[in-house]
């Protein structure tokens, strides 16, 4: 992407499915993206996908399961 998200507004989630061992991801809808990122590390780097990029890394995980 070539403009910066702003991102600190963002509602970030963790999925029901994640264990309580710590090592999870969160992401936050934002519309046209979506952001993800490191659980233990909120403040870290954060990663931003289309929502087309999204879904099909979703569709790769769960066809990979």
């Amino acid at each position: 992407m070539s403009n910066p998200v702003d991102l600190t507004t963002a509602a970030w989630r963790k999925s029901s499915l994640s264990g309580g061992n710590g090592d999870c991801v969160e992401v936050a809808d934002l519309g046209d993206v979506v952001a993800v990122r490191d659980s233990k590390n909120p403040g870290g780097p954060k990663l931003v996908l289309t929502r087309d990029a999204w879904s099909a890394f979703v569709t790769r995980l769960k066809n990979d399961a």
